[in-house]
């Protein structure tokens, strides 16, 4: 064994051995509450089908604005349509338009990050300047102008915010990682002629891996408000497909004749869900805070 490769290992160990004295709380209480009530969430997402009680788009006219009955436990709304089934199915283009969001931004804006630290330079030097122009431009303003040229929908809606968002992850996980970089132990790797690409990947990208996933939580909150904006405006999903921005926009109407029960439940789950979503993220982001 070289004398560069113990050296790397007596770095790495002192670092790991400093990890695991270091005591850390987990997530504490809110982070799960939060954890469950997103869980339950996903639960109503996936198992929609059973557990709606009715046909979330059968239209019946002369049920408009019922309460809550046997039949119908949330009530109706303007269409006569069951709002706890419409609820339940809202669920699943509440999680998918954000998850996709968050997904594209992240790949797109970690790789963009990690290749800037990585190469440095001029390379790293238009990343910043283009990141920074990128991140000027409000991205919901950017999700208007995508649906407002390629039509409403949530294809076009989840482009443009996925492009809005990639700077933001970029930002956090270049700062990250040129703190990382900048390690004793990087330095041996470099000089023992360990390849960048494999120093990257190896031990760059799993010591910022945690600060990853905790800002792309973080980043999956924003992109559910954003997304039900869009809806709530009318350039997201499209009737008759139950989604609760869209039903808040919908039942501002019942709101003005003294029916507020749709707007109400989907804002509220609209609040819950995001709350729980943006508790996740900070307790998250302490936690690897604590042991880096």
């Amino acid at each position: 064994m070289s004398s560069t490769t113990a050296a790397v290992r007596r770095l790495k160990a002192g670092k790991a051995g400093r990890l695991t004295t270091r005591r850390t709380t987990g997530i504490g209480i809110s982070g799960r509450a939060a954890f469950a009530v997103l869980g339950l969430v996903v639960c109503f997402a996936v198992l929609a089908p059973v557990l709606a009680p009715h046909d979330p788009n059968a239209v019946n006219l002369s049920g408009a604005f019922q309460g809550s009955s046997g039949e119908h436990l949330l009530g109706t709304d303007a269409n006569g349509r069951d709002l706890l089934s419409r609820l339940v199915h809202g669920s699943r283009t509440a999680l998918v338009g954000p998850f996709l969001v968050v997904v594209i931004s992240t790949l797109l804006g970690s790789l963009l990050a990690l290749a800037a630290v990585w190469f440095g330079g001029w390379f790293d030097q238009v990343v910043v300047r283009v990141v920074d122009a990128v991140f000027a431009f409000p991205g919901l303003l950017l999700a208007i102008l995508a649906t407002a040229l390629f039509g409403s929908g949530l294809e076009a809606a989840v482009a443009a915010l996925s492009i809005a968002y990639i700077p933001y992850i970029a930002r956090i996980v270049r700062s990250a990682a040129l703190r990382e970089r900048s390690l004793p132990y990087i330095a041996a790797l470099r000089v023992q002629g360990v390849h960048g690409l494999r120093i990257t990947l190896r031990h760059i990208l799993p010591n910022v891996g945690g600060l990853i996933v905790a800002n792309a939580t973080l980043a999956f909150g924003f992109a559910l408000m954003d997304l039900a904006g869009l809806a709530f405006i009318g350039l997201g999903m499209q009737p008759p497909t139950s989604d609760w921005g869209a039903m808040v926009g919908t039942g501002m109407a019942g709101v003005l004749q003294q029916h507020p029960q749709e707007a109400l439940f989907a804002g509220t789950l609209i609040v819950t869900t995001v709350g729980a979503v943006n508790i996740l993220g900070d307790r998250l982001t302490e936690r690897w805070e604590a042991r880096s």
